[in-house]
């Protein structure tokens, strides 16, 4: 089984330098596809280059299927970890056709073998019959498709993909995402994502692994990280976010400025920051509801709006995200109503959590 762990990952770029990965750690199950999310600067592209084999790590080991690959003492070269990488654009050889590409990394096989497997790869990916091509006949989706069979060609025991989906349009994108996991699941390979595409990870992925200053700050399925967020950081960066000072109360609820609401799981009496998602969030008629606002913004997206309320008690405005059209305008008075259950964290948010 080709389990991927990661423990106590550690790198810095220098003597005097700040640590890139401070003890990070992360389990992949085998046949997974992970997606490792966080913002610019966390160690996403270091932790990547370290399992591949391009940087050595300064502590810590990589193991795939109970093969060490990386700790202290053992540093395997690239070329012997069995890892098929898939960069961003491609980078396919301009100079050979879709077939060569593909069947690059076939060495040490007879060529029988090597066209049975190049051919099994189009296949696999859903460019059947273009080996002939060249990759500057190919779209934008078709080469990064290209290089994922490339990546699969030598049945590698990991898959890794660094941000491979930067380079295309909004339009093509989600359509090569969702071809690209069609052919890792039926591949049965293993794979890591490296992305600060929010929605990239929560579509995609399997597991999703939200990384922030170096570290593994939840790694969960894409569902409970956007309904159970670890932390209100996680919260905010993973997706829109409604935070409210709150006092919980025995019996499982919690007193906001939004009125009662029900938590997902029994507090215990005392203070600190619920968190709700803006589609938790209804907009009523007044009479309806305790809560009111006033409407201080309307952004239209198409498939819904997020309608921005000023609460009176509350610092921060709340954003509610309205599907259909949305009938008030900026201005005017609304009631506020909470749908299901809130997440309550403590302590309240601090100065760590908001960075």
């Amino acid at each position: 089984m080709t389990e991927l762990r990661i423990e106590g990952l550690t790198k810095s770029y220098g003597p005097q330098a700040p640590r890139v990965l401070d003890g990070l750690d992360l389990t992949v199950p085998a046949g997974a596809l992970a997606a490792v999310l966080g913002p610019s600067g966390c160690g996403k592209t270091t932790l990547l280059r370290i399992v591949a084999g391009f940087l050595r790590a300064d502590a810590g080991s990589v193991t795939v299927a109970e093969r060490v690959l990386s700790a202290p003492g053992v540093h395997l070269p690239p070329e012997r970890r069995r890892i098929g990488t898939v960069p961003q654009e491609g980078a396919l050889f301009p100079h050979l056709s879709v077939a060569r590409n593909v069947a690059f990394g076939l060495t040490g096989v007879d060529r029988t073998e090597r066209r049975r497997r190049t051919d099994e790869m189009l296949e696999l990916v859903g460019l059947s019959g273009y080996g002939a091509r060249m990759p500057h006949e190919l779209s934008g989706g078709q080469q990064q498709r290209i290089a994922l069979a490339r990546a699969l060609a030598p049945r590698p025991a990991l898959v890794l993909l660094d941000e491979p989906f930067n380079a295309l349009d909004s339009a093509l994108r989600a359509g090569v995402r969702a071809d690209v996991r069609t052919a890792l699941r039926l591949s049965g390979a293993t794979a890591v994502l490296v992305t600060h595409d929010q929605q990239e990870a929560l579509s995609t992925a399997d597991v999703v692994a939200v990384v922030r200053e170096g570290r593994v700050a939840q790694c969960d399925t894409p569902e409970q990280v956007y309904r159970r967020p670890a932390d209100p950081w996680v919260a905010g960066f993973v997706g829109d976010a409604v935070l409210l000072p709150a006092t919980a109360r025995a019996g499982g609820t919690a007193e906001t400025a939004l009125g009662v609401v029900p938590l997902a799981e029994e507090a215990g009496a005392g203070r600190g920051t619920v968190l709700l998602r803006p589609e938790q969030l209804e907009l009523t008629e007044q009479a309806s509801t305790s809560a009111h606002g006033t409407v201080t913004d309307v952004r239209f997206y198409g498939h819904d709006a997020m309608v921005t309320v000023t609460v009176e008690g509350l610092a921060e405005p709340v954003d509610i995200r309205a599907a259909g059209p949305v009938a008030v305008k900026p201005g005017e008075r609304t009631g506020i109503r909470v749908n299901g259950e809130a997440v309550l964290h403590r302590p309240a948010v601090t100065d760590h959590a908001v960075k």
